[in-house]
Parts: C-alpha cells; sequence; structure tokens
C-alpha cells in the first residue's frame, strides 16, 4: 500500500524537543531566584507544566491535541496542515497532561499527578486572580515532590535532573527527597502505631465485632484485599491499572485480568487510612495486584443494546 497523503514536520507547538526547550528556560529562571521568593516557585510551575507537556509529547505529539471542538489541532500534531480558516491549534489542560502521564508511564503514580495540579493549580490562581498563591508557600514543602515529579518525567525521556539542573544541585535535589521520603516513613508509621495502640485498648469482644464487619465489608467494594498493619483484620487497597487487560477465553467465558498499583489503603476496623504509594510502601502495601473479571462470552461479544434502561414498550395498536 502506497502512502499518498504524507505529514510534514511536527511542527513546535507540539515537538518534545521545543516544549523540554522552554521547560529548561524555566528552570533557569527558577534557580535565578532565590528559593524563598514567590517568583522561584511561579517559575518551576511553569517549568514543570512544559516538562510535563515534553514527556507526553514524547510518547506521541497527538496525546496533547485538544479534540472537543473537532479534529484539526490532532490533524496538526500529526504534521499537517488544516485547512480551516482562522485555524489556531488548541492543546488539552496541563491538567489532563498529568492524568494521561500516570496511565501511560507507570512510574508517574496519582501521587505525581496530583502534585503537578496542584503545583500548576497555585500559578493559575497566581496569573489570573487576586489571589498571591505562591505568597508564603515554603519551598521546602514544595521542592521534593517537584524534584521527584520531574525526575520520572525527565526519565521517561531517557534524561536525568542532573542534565537540567547540574550535578550539584542536583545532589541537592536527591538528598531532598531522600529527607523527604524519611518523613513520611515516619508519619506513616506513627499514624499505625496509634491505630494499633487504640486496637490492642478495645475489648475482644469488640475486636472480634469489628474485625468480622471488616470481613463483610471488604468483599462488598473493588478492591485488594490484605492484613491491616494495625490490627490485622481484613482490609482493602485500591488503585489505578497500570497495564492493559489481558483476556483468554475459557471454555464459554472470557477471563479478563487487568494489573493495578495501589494508591489507597482502608481499614474498617480500627479505621486506619493510609494514601500515596510512597507511604504504602513504608508499611509493605505497595505491591502490585490483579483484578480479574469473568464474562459469559456470548453476552461479551453480543451487540450492546441501544435500547438499555427504557421500559418495555406494550402499546398496541
Amino acid at each position: 500500500m502506497k502512502q499518498t497523503v504524507k505529514p510534514g514536520n511536527v511542527p513546535d507547538t507540539w515537538h518534545p524537543d521545543a516544549l523540554y526547550t522552554k521547560a529548561q528556560r524555566y528552570i533557569e529562571n527558577m534557580h535565578s531566584v532565590e528559593s524563598d521568593q514567590w517568583e522561584h516557585a511561579l517559575w518551576s510551575s511553569f517549568a514543570l507544566e512544559f516538562l510535563a507537556r515534553a514527556a507526553l509529547a514524547n510518547v506521541s505529539p497527538a496525546l496533547l491535541a485538544d479534540n472537543k471542538e473537532g479534529w484539526a489541532s490532532l490533524f496538526h500534531s500529526l504534521g499537517f496542515q488544516p485547512i480551516e480558516p482562522k485555524f489556531t491549534p488548541k492543546s488539552i489542560s496541563v491538567s489532563d497532561v498529568f492524568r494521561r502521564l500516570s496511565s501511560i508511564i507507570t512510574e508517574f503514580t496519582k501521587e505525581h499527578a496530583d502534585f503537578g495540579i496542584l503545583h500548576t493549580g497555585r500559578r493559575n490562581s497566581e496569573l489570573h486572580s487576586g489571589e498571591a498563591a505562591f505568597e508564603g508557600v515554603d519551598a521546602s514543602v514544595w521542592h521534593p515532590n517537584f524534584y521527584v515529579t520531574c525526575q520520572i518525567l525527565l526519565g521517561s525521556m531517557g534524561m536525568s535532573l542532573a542534565d537540567v539542573i547540574g550535578t550539584d544541585e542536583a545532589d541537592v535535589a536527591a538528598k531532598l527527597i531522600a529527607a523527604a521520603a524519611d518523613e513520611s516513613a515516619k508519619s506513616v508509621l506513627g499514624d499505625v502505631a496509634r491505630h494499633k495502640a487504640d486496637w490492642d485498648d478495645l475489648p475482644p469482644e469488640q475486636k472480634e465485632t469489628l474485625a468480622k464487619s471488616a470481613r463483610v465489608w471488604a468483599t462488598r467494594y473493588n478492591g485488594h484485599r490484605v492484613a491491616c498493619p494495625a490490627c490485622g483484620s481484613t482490609a482493602l487497597v485500591v488503585g489505578e491499572a497500570v497495564a492493559a487487560p489481558v483476556r483468554k477465553l475459557e471454555e464459554d467465558e472470557i477471563v479478563e485480568t487487568q494489573e493495578y498499583l495501589p494508591s489507597r489503603f482502608e481499614c474498617v476496623a480500627c479505621r486506619l487510612k493510609i494514601s500515596g504509594l510512597s507511604r504504602l510502601t513504608v508499611v509493605g502495601l505497595s505491591a502490585r495486584y490483579r483484578k480479574t473479571t469473568v464474562y459469559d462470552a456470548a453476552e461479551y461479544y453480543a451487540p450492546e443494546d441501544s435500547h438499555a434502561g427504557y421500559e418495555e414498550d406494550n402499546n398496541e395498536y
């Protein structure tokens, strides 16, 4: 088959190299300002957005195109020139960029996406409202999340933090990331210890009742059943899919399995809740799990009922 309509070069609007170059420029501006200044945080939010857009465009520029009002931007991102009058390319929101990255890059978890959305959201408040969104925000609070998020985005493009901020600054960033992880570990272990102490103080009869209720509760909700690190009762971890589902035909059934990465834990017996993969890792609850769903083959491949949800029409004429 011969391709007769051929695309041109990907325009800078969508090109990962052009987006990465802008991110570099903003990171340089960020480090030219003292870390306790609000401008430091502002430049960092610009850098993070363009680094995220570069990482997504590096997978495919088409992933950045906004198709809500037509397909012209998608067409343009593929290297073609739309014939629409007054055409202006439109890309997806930065929030959607982070959400897509969390579904594409395994190491880029919901935690990183949530930080990106929060940090760039503050930037939007800074630029589009009277709120001084970065005023008084301590850099030590967001630096570790910023650097680890940048590290993962750069890694997806075959680069490292040192490639962007230099070896010395990258060493500082590594220490900040390690220190934050240590503080997170202390925090979550403290939570577990407090819930365990409260559990140990309960009468045996109440413990038994709560544990039974927890077992029943865990069977009613989607997730992966685990033992609570505080009280030992049956609890649940839930997460996001990190791989495409695998389907197999077994006799008259379709067996579908999909791999998930935990992001949240809850125990209804002792009321312990843990959010975030990094915190779950500390208590040994970060292992991936598989969800298995079984479908009847005939129903799985049957055409969808276009009148589903409607009552039967028994009118006679």
